[in-house]
């Protein structure tokens, strides 16, 4: 299995390192296996998933599930 570590992911989807970490307490990344020296190893599919959280996001859709677009509806 090709794990990586945090940087070479954050680098690879476009996010800051930061943002992993983020995803990880909101519960949208699985917390990653450690190495020995604690680093966080995350699978190469993790960049994948980085990539469609983002690409949601460009379309309009928030981390809490709401849009932030208009839908119409009074409120």
């Amino acid at each position: 299995m090709n794990l990586l570590r945090s940087g070479a992911v954050a680098a690879a989807a476009g996010v800051h390192p930061q943002t992993l970490r983020y995803y990880e307490r909101r519960g949208l990344l699985a917390a990653p296996d450690r190495s020995l020296g604690g680093h966080r190893r995350y699978p190469a599919e993790v960049v994948t998933v980085l990539r469609v959280i983002k690409a949601a996001q460009r379309l309009g859709f928030t981390l809490g599930g709401e849009s932030t677009g208009s839908t119409g509806a009074a409120g």
